[in-house]
């Protein structure tokens, strides 16, 4: 930072349809890997806050839930906790897929952010799989539908043109101060990390057959005598037959699920851990409140 420079600071929210690459923007930024990524649509349950700090300034982004159409409770918890953040940040990255047209679920969201006075970037992402001819027809398409602060296309997998979008997100950032120490990447706690870690090779691993009937919960982190943290969690479902399914013939798919999330845990703690797995069912835990909130969706943080 030079000479009399002021520090900035500022929340910066990251909202899309499903599937976008938000959470793969995230990861990038934060150089590690804090939110799970899949294929599955609406994989990001909770708002996940990354932060970045620099000589210069903080930056905190929250990446949401992709906004879609509710079918449950659990849908609507996700689209407040989506929705909540548009009048809370100082940035609205607006990120759509360069691969898909523009559709329905794109006009809905800027519909919702249209009256909105914060910043709004139109954030372009997958740019290293279309050409640049497409690349503008598709900036024109959305700057004509409306108008935005800023267009950035990127590729967040591969880190295109990122350095430039963070640089963009300084020039908008109010003086502030470090909200998080410098070497702080996330505010979330590592047992929702780890439940999350969990749930993504569920995801992996199951495709189809469990979609978003699956919850994580860890019921305990400790350091045992052996040296190691011993990780104990409950993969929760809401029929017997996913049950069947996750723990697999002789119980060969939870071991495997158990075998990918350790190595993603082991790199974040930077320690050996004994991970050990159960598998519940509770029927139509979607739908119930307080199931909702046992399992971290805590409705009224985000009303």
């Amino acid at each position: 930072m030079k000479q009399n420079e002021p520090f900035k600071s500022g929340f910066i929210s990251i909202i899309g349809r499903p599937n976008v690459g938000k959470s793969t923007l995230l990861n990038h930024v934060v150089g590690q890997k804090i939110a799970i990524m899949s294929d599955t649509p609406q994989t990001t349950r909770n708002k996940i806050q990354g932060v970045i700090t620099t000589d210069s300034a903080q930056m905190v982004f929250i990446d949401t839930p992709g906004i879609h159409k509710p079918k449950h409770r659990l849908n609507d918890f996700m689209l407040k906790s989506a929705y909540s953040t548009f009048n809370q940040v100082d940035i609205i990255l607006f990120m759509v897929n360069a691969e898909e047209k523009r559709g329905g679920g794109d006009d809905f969201i800027m519909e919702r952010i249209a009256n909105i006075k914060t910043p709004k970037f139109l954030i372009i992402n997958k740019i290293d799989r279309v050409s640049k001819e497409k690349l503008l027809n598709i900036i024109t398409d959305y700057t004509s539908k409306q108008e935005f602060d800023e267009v950035v296309p990127i590729s967040a997998i591969d880190g295109n043109n990122v350095d430039a979008l963070l640089k963009t997100i300084q020039t908008y950032l109010p003086e502030g101060p470090q909200y998080y120490p410098a070497d702080q990447v996330t505010d979330h706690p590592e047992y929702f990390i780890v439940s999350e870690f969990i749930r993504e090779k569920v995801l992996q691993l199951t495709r189809d057959e469990i979609p978003h009937s699956v919850a994580v919960v860890v019921d305990s982190m400790q350091r045992n005598e052996d040296d190691k943290i011993h990780v104990y969690a409950t993969i929760i479902v809401d029929r017997p037959s996913q049950k069947g399914i996750i723990i697999g013939k002789g119980g060969k798919l939870l071991k495997e699920i158990g075998i990918r999330a350790r190595r993603d845990i082991e790199t974040m703690l930077g320690d050996k851990i004994f991970l050990e797995l159960w598998v519940k069912v509770q029927k139509d835990w979607r739908d119930k409140q307080t199931h909702l909130q046992d399992y971290g969706y805590r409705q009224k943080d985000y009303e």
